[in-house]
């Protein structure tokens, strides 16, 4: 593997000189191995509180004017949250230089493993408010992570792997919160208690991950240069794509919302189907997930010619929203089990979700053949998409809270599959005859 252009001059030593010298498939592993473990980590802080029921306890939030469900409020706050820092994140990674980047991941995660002290030891709305502080640092941490792999010939195949850290991850940390409550720890301490276990595995494979060498010359003639943008290059950017991104904006808009609300309320989801009867379910309809997404998004590094990939990472996206609605109408019509609609529509959500986060942004600059950086767009489209979340879980609270959770989901899905796959067409459509 060449060196990268900008260090040319002088050959690093220890574990980057190693993979400037390895081949590119040893140097390809070694990065899906360790920004997978790290993000995998970061789920323990974020996703493990949402194994808790917190049955029938209220809460009076000021914002709303009344009570509402604590664990809808703890959701809502993290994910504000969560949201805040995408919308810091567009500019602040946009423009992080790289020897940062480490400081910045360690810093984010202790910060949120303080937060989640609070939630323990805090009552009612503290503990609102301290959630809110737990999502607000974990929201920059994709961006982070995905720093060090975007435009690289072997992009898809190392975000592919990144993205197989957050299906299963989210799976396992609330099978670890559950058996962390089953152990006696009580629903308010579970999240902080359940950090500490990933805490110390983070810490080593962010330090592997930090060894990272810089694209090398055949990275840069194969996906352009990647640099800081400053913010009249980010201006200019997304004015030269505008209805194009406008499309993929407002799909990722609900499909962020169609996933998360899957994600957080999958207990009560599964628990609706008569499948919540052990921790390991939520691993069990994730993993074959993980695998089939990962096949699928990895395999489009195949795809040489940029344009190409691009607009091929659109169907393959596209796949995803039809699958959700058809999983669901085989659901309804007693074709499948309950077990199984998770399946797909779990695969179906993310074979849809995760090339925007690793190799549709990274293709439509190569593509366009602009000087930019994936993150950037990546974080545009989740602070409009953690917005969507937002707005779904307030709806669902105000218009139709007494409905099951699994009866608004379906009703989701439906809505989810058709609006979105509109989109894809139209953004396809739009992109195909967009000439630089």
């Amino acid at each position: 593997m060449e060196t990268s252009p900008a260090d040319s001059k002088s050959k690093s030593t220890g574990i980057t000189g190693w993979l400037e010298s390895s081949s590119l498939w040893v140097f390809t592993l070694y990065g899906i191995a360790v920004s997978f473990t790290t993000y995998f980590c970061m789920y323990g802080f974020r996703k493990a509180f949402a194994a808790a029921k917190f049955s029938d306890e209220m809460v009076t939030v000021p914002l709303l004017g009344g009570e509402i469900e604590l664990k809808a409020a703890l959701v809502m706050s993290q994910l504000l949250g969560y949201a805040s820092s995408k919308f810091i994140g567009i500019k602040a990674l946009s423009e992080l230089k790289p020897h940062f980047r480490i400081y910045a991941l360690v810093g984010c995660i202790a910060a949120s493993e303080l937060a989640l002290v609070g939630v323990g030891a805090l009552s009612g709305f503290g503990k609102v408010v301290a959630i809110f502080f737990n999502g607000l640092p974990l929201g920059v941490v994709w961006g982070l992570v995905y720093s060090y792999l975007e435009g690289r010939r072997t992009s898809e195949a190392l975000g592919a792997g990144l993205s197989c850290s957050f299906i299963v991850a989210s799976g396992f940390a609330k099978t670890v919160g559950t058996d962390v409550m089953d152990s006696g720890v009580s629903e308010q301490w579970m999240p902080a208690i359940a950090g500490l276990y990933f805490f110390p595995v983070f810490l080593v494979a962010a330090y592997l991950l930090n060894k990272i060498p810089a694209p090398s010359r055949a990275d840069v003639e194969a996906r352009v240069q990647r640099a800081p943008m400053n913010s009249k290059e980010r201006w200019s950017f997304m004015s030269e794509f505008a209805l194009g991104l406008t499309f993929l904006l407002v799909l990722y808009f609900f499909l962020t919302a169609y996933r998360d609300f899957r994600d957080n309320f999958a207990v009560e989801i599964l628990t609706g189907l008569g499948l919540a009867e052990s921790s390991e379910i939520f691993t069990k309809t994730e993993l074959p997930v993980a695998f089939l997404v990962m096949l699928a998004v990895g395999a489009m590094f195949l795809i040489r010619d940029n344009r190409r990939g691009f607009l091929g990472s659109h169907i393959l996206m596209g796949s995803g929203t039809v699958l959700i609605g058809l999983s669901t109408l085989c659901f309804d019509f007693g074709w499948i089990n309950g077990f199984y609609w998770m399946v797909l529509n779990g695969l179906g959500a993310f074979l849809a979700y995760v090339p925007f986060n690793c190799i549709l942004f990274d293709r439509l600059i190569a593509a366009m053949k602009t000087v930019a950086t994936a993150v950037f767009t990546i974080y545009v489209a989740d602070a409009l998409g953690y917005l969507g979340v937002i707005v779904v879980l307030l709806s669902q609270q105000n218009l139709v809270g007494d409905m099951p959770k699994l009866e608004f989901f379906r009703g989701l899905s439906y809505f989810t599959s058709i609006l979105c796959t509109v989109c894809f067409i139209l953004s396809g459509v739009y992109f195909a005859k967009k000439r630089r």
